[in-house]
C-alpha cells in the first residue's frame, strides 16, 4: 500500500466513522431501533470497504481478498434495507 492509498483509506475511515457516531447519537437520543441498525450497518460497510479489504491483502490471492470485502459490504447493505424496512 503506497502513502496515496494509505492517505485515501485513513479519510474514508474517518468520514465513515463520523457517520457512524452521529447515526450511534441519533440512536442514543431517540432509543428507535431502526437507528442501531444503521448504525450497525453503516458500520459494517465501513469495515467492509476499508479495514477487511486491506488486512486480507497477505492472502496474494485477489479473488478470495475481493469475496471477503464484498461479503461484509453485502451484509451491510442487508442490515441498512432492514432498517429502513423497520422505519
Amino acid at each position: 500500500m503506497d502513502a496515496t492509498d494509505a492517505i485515501i483509506t485513513a479519510v474514508h475511515l474517518v468520514v465513515g466513522f463520523i457517520l457512524v457516531f452521529y447515526a450511534g447519537k441519533a440512536y442514543k437520543k431517540t432509543k428507535y431501533p431502526p437507528m442501531l441498525l444503521l448504525v450497525a450497518g453503516f458500520s459494517v460497510l465501513i469495515l467492509g470497504e476499508t479495514v477487511i479489504e486491506d488486512f486480507f491483502y497477505f492472502l496474494n490471492n485477489n479473488v478470495i481478498q475481493e469475496v471477503i470485502a464484498e461479503s461484509f459490504e453485502i451484509v451491510g447493505f442487508v442490515i441498512l434495507i432492514l432498517a429502513v424496512k423497520k422505519s
